[in-house]
């Protein structure tokens, strides 16, 4: 059975070839840099702050047995602080992601614009 006019199925060296063509684009490295802005210092600063309890457990463990209240102490604190770090971080990923998701619509919509020009 033909296919109708224009809508052939895209090949994988198709494929390969509109994805040349976005790799390619301003807006599409753009949007790669804006991404590895937030992704590698939000990682790299939650490692940190992650391996910050037990390099505090191991070096300092006088200053994390300090009682803060009741039997809670400071170490006990700082493992409840990464949860809420983690969701902190996650919510402003969430936020940040609406601007590359416009952003990524846009790259979107320039594909479609080189696809009508038979680029």
């Amino acid at each position: 059975m033909p296919t109708p006019r224009g809508t052939e199925p895209h090949t994988p060296s198709a494929n390969a070839s509109v994805w040349n063509r976005v790799a390619q684009t301003d807006d599409f490295k753009k949007l790669l840099a804006a991404k590895k802005a937030f992704v590698v210092p939000a990682t790299i600063f939650f490692v940190l702050y992650y391996l910050a309890l037990p390099i505090s457990v191991g070096y300092f463990p006088a200053f994390v047995q300090r009682k803060v209240w009741g039997p809670v102490n400071i170490a006990y604190l700082f493992a409840l602080s990464q949860f809420v770090v983690a969701w902190f971080i996650a919510y402003l990923y969430v936020r940040a992601a609406r601007g590359f998701d416009s952003r990524a619509d846009a790259v979107i919509k320039d594909l479609g614009n080189l696809e009508a020009k038979g680029n």
